[in-house]
């Protein structure tokens, strides 16, 4: 399950899931471009690699923004040459029940963990095209097959990814170009964390495996869909959940 040689993009890349993948996948050969919204992040993460004899280039974008977006691709593209993965990883959660959801509360969820995702496969759809190859992971979650109460901005984000990256991998399959999606459940990250201890606790109690997932479990199965040996699966969810109900 190779990735040596090849350029990659991680949004969202400096904690968590995302951090996990960009080591994952430098550990693996691949030349990584972290991309987080501030530069300290980016270049933490990034540094972090190097510090290990990966090649890897820090850059700071709010994907939410097309423009960042473009130049986040353009960023890699410059110093590797291309992009053969892209990993959008990049979200947030603002939690409120919908009678008390703001406008603005909907509209960021949906900027940043959706049409930051579109911003950022259109730009890189460009290369890859050319090139007649790409990887494309999107990250969901399993509350876009469950639902969630008080999420319904985070779940409606995630749940259309999945629509996006069905309808993308019918739109480039011809051109040895792959998108498909990982939707974790609930992983030991700095996100699920501030959920609070009680909301915790009742999460667990659903879990089969008797305990969250971590971000390398996750960042495994995204390391299975950027390499060769998933050539011939496009358009597909793969849940890392514990056996957790959906």
């Amino acid at each position: 399950m190779t990735v040596a040689g090849r350029a990659a993009l991680v949004t969202g890349g400096s904690r968590g899931i995302g951090r996990a993948t960009a080591s994952l996948l430098a550990r693996g050969g691949a030349r990584v471009a972290v991309c987080a919204r501030t530069l300290a992040d980016a270049e933490a993460a990034a540094q972090a690699l190097r510090d290990e004899g990966r090649e890897a280039i820090a850059i700071p974008a709010d994907v939410a923004d097309p423009a960042q977006a473009e130049a986040a691709v353009r960023a890699c593209t410059d110093t590797f040459g291309r992009l053969d993965i892209l990993v959008n990883n990049a979200g947030i959660r603002q939690d409120r029940l919908v009678l008390r959801m703001r406008d603005e509360e909907w509209d960021r969820v949906l900027a940043v963990n959706l049409k930051g995702a579109f911003h950022c496969i259109r730009a890189a759809l460009r290369g890859m095209v050319r090139q007649r190859s790409g990887r494309i992971i999107n990250v969901t979650s399993v509350v876009a097959a469950r639902g969630n109460a008080g999420q319904a901005n985070y779940v409606s984000a995630k749940a259309g990814l999945i629509g996006l990256t069905k309808a993308v991998a019918l739109e480039v399959a011809s051109r040895n170009i792959t998108v498909n999606a990982v939707a974790p459940g609930f992983i030991e990250t700095a996100m699920t964390a501030g959920l609070g201890d009680e909301v915790q606790k009742g999460y667990l109690a659903q879990i089969p495996a008797g305990r969250f997932g971590r971000p390398e479990e996750v960042a495994w199965t995204i390391g299975f869909l950027a390499s060769d040996a998933a050539g011939y699966i496009t358009g597909q969810v793969l849940h890392v959940n514990g056996g957790m109900w959906m």
